[in-house]
């Protein structure tokens, strides 16, 4: 049994969304995701989602991207992308789970989950102060989420695992904001490793990787990853792309 991620799936089956725009490797990205998702996924499997899930506007209007997703080997959990325009309440959310009878798939919104040995916490994530894009009105929405991490981060514990690991959808940190709120949440609660995604094309070539104040930072977004869910289960596994790099096709 084993624990993936993978970010920004960014399904359209239920609304006409070309991807190319991002460049040639979002190519037939669909086919793509199921194929290399049931060449490495085990129905035992648990895999992270981390936002950007799906381009529908309403719930009501995402039911293909969650059949897509549900009847994907392995056990699915999901927190919210800056994309995710159908997100509602919590209760809303799994009711609509209920309904259509989508069992493989649970929410992550304040809460945390354990999945193998880990403990999986995490948020949405905004952009962070010191970024150009980060005006007065972000303010709310970046305190508002750090709040949200603690929540999550907090939910862990009591229960039992080896390690806690953070996803965002929003990098923790970028080259230019250098620190962040998040990063001190995850610092002060002994987190270790934390995956993002959200950067996409020439987004890529400035995410921040490695180890980052104590931090083990991943990108873990769809196209960078070639749209192959990771395997978190072991540092040796959260390396293997950093050597391989990004090559856009």
């Amino acid at each position: 049994m084993s624990v993936f991620a993978i970010a920004d799936l960014h399904l359209a089956l239920g609304i006409d969304k070309p991807m190319d725009v991002f460049g040639g490797r979002w190519s037939n990205y669909m086919e793509k995701l199921k194929n290399n998702w049931l060449e490495t996924v085990r129905e035992s499997d648990t895999v992270i989602i981390p936002g950007d899930i799906s381009w529908a506007t309403y719930i009501e209007n995402a039911y293909e991207d969650f059949k897509y997703i549900d009847v994907l080997p392995g056990k699915k959990i999901i927190s919210k992308g800056n994309h995710d325009y159908w997100w509602t309440t919590s209760s809303k959310l799994n009711k609509y789970l209920m309904e259509n009878k989508f069992e493989t798939i649970f929410f992550m919104h304040n809460n945390a989950f354990v999945a193998e040995n880990f403990a999986v916490c995490g948020t949405r994530g905004w952009k962070c102060p010191g970024e150009d894009d980060f005006k007065k009105d972000d303010e709310k929405i970046y305190l508002r989420e750090i709040e949200r991490l603690e929540l999550s981060i907090k939910a862990s514990m009591g229960l039992e695992y080896s390690e806690r690991l953070v996803f965002m959808h929003y990098p923790p940190v970028t080259a230019k904001s250098q620190t962040s709120g998040f990063m001190e949440v995850m610092k002060k609660h002994g987190i270790t490793r934390c995956f993002y995604g959200h950067l996409h094309g020439e987004g890529i070539k400035g995410a921040v990787e490695g180890d980052y104040e104590g931090v083990v930072l991943k990108l873990i977004s769809a196209d960078y990853l070639n749209f192959v869910p990771m395997m978190v289960n072991s540092q040796q596994a959260v390396d293997r792309t950093l050597m391989s790099g990004y090559i856009d096709s």
